[in-house]
């Protein structure tokens, strides 16, 4: 589970992220993150209803989310991360999900680090 402290919370902070950070994507997510300073890392998650019904999409979730919460070790500040769940994510493993999670965050933040 993720802290309240950890969580993009409002619309705002959903669009800066998406609109002005790195991108990277695999087979079942799309990942964007920001660099924020030296505040808690951050991450948000969207699920849309062409992932599946709503058991699916929470199912989902709860996998991105403790995914989130491992790499939050690695990262523990200086990030805003905003996870979109594919459709291919529904029938995905949760390996499969992690090791997605996992090497689209570091590609953004390779991205970032470069700028």
């Amino acid at each position: 589970m993720l802290a309240i402290g950890n969580r993009v919370r409002t619309s705002t902070d959903f669009s800066h992220t998406v609109r002005s950070g790195a991108r990277s994507g695999r087979r079942n997510v799309v990942l964007y993150a920001v660099k924020t300073g030296q505040g808690p890392t951050r991450v948000g998650f969207i699920v849309a209803k062409s992932v599946g019904n709503a058991v699916t999409r929470n199912l989902v979730k709860r996998r991105l989310r403790e995914a989130a919460a491992q790499s939050l070790r690695e990262y523990p500040t200086g990030f805003d991360i905003v996870v979109r769940a594919l459709p291919p994510a529904a029938t995905a493993s949760w390996e499969d999900l992690r090791s997605d999670y996992l090497g689209t965050l570091r590609t953004c933040v390779g991205k970032l680090n470069r700028v």
